[in-house]
């Protein structure tokens, strides 16, 4: 059985017919096309995704569960590579190679225009993906956290630390959802830096 796969010269999924003449695609595969479909509109639209790939859109249903599921995989994915850019460029350790981290990170976030299109159009998609365990993001930020915790030194952190820290950067990085206020990402930086102290 083959699978569709994406051709970068066209910008668009060749799709291939498994044994039974049904298109196939993986969840993997529906999760690339869903970054290409949010880095252009700023979000997911189901049947306009499932038309993309030349697949039912009860297929793409079926394959990923749910247009909430997919958003988090999709958001998670593309965040997962700001992140990790953050982390190359390190150039601090102990408490403030963690906040250079977040700094960079949270900076890239903020600047990213389909990200800003698809808290501004829709809000409580975008409250119940970033910040529920619908898009399962928190689970995987707090992991990540943990982890760069250890790459800068502070092997002490426990996983209550990082969940606290990631919340904390959260509530300032999602204001607009919460509180319906502007991200001041200063505050929210300067109360990770006292958790830190404090624990570390």
């Amino acid at each position: 059985m083959r699978r569709a796969r994406f051709d970068h010269d066209k910008c668009q999924w060749r799709t291939v017919l498994g044994v039974n003449g049904r298109r196939v695609v993986s969840d993997d595969e529906v999760t690339r096309a869903g970054c290409h479909f949010f880095l252009r509109h700023g979000t997911v639209d189901m049947d306009r995704l499932a038309a993309t790939m030349c697949v039912s859109r009860a297929t793409l249903y079926r394959v990923t569960h749910g247009r909430d599921r997919l958003l988090g995989e999709v958001l998670w994915r593309l965040a997962d590579r700001t992140l990790a850019d953050a982390r190359r460029r390190r150039t601090r350790t102990g408490v403030d190679g963690a906040l250079e981290i977040t700094h960079r990170f949270t900076g890239r976030l903020l600047a990213a225009e389909p990200f800003r299109r698809f808290i501004a159009a829709e809000p409580e998609a975008a409250a119940r993906v970033l910040l529920t365990y619908a898009g399962g993001l928190t689970d995987r930020m707090v992991t990540a956290q943990q982890e760069i915790f250890t790459e800068v030194g502070l092997d002490g952190a426990s996983a209550d630390l990082a969940y606290l820290y990631v919340r904390i950067i959260e509530s300032a990085l999602y204001a607009e959802l919460v509180a319906g206020r502007p991200a001041d990402l200063g505050v929210a930086q300067r109360a990770a830096r006292t958790l830190l102290l404090a624990a570390c």
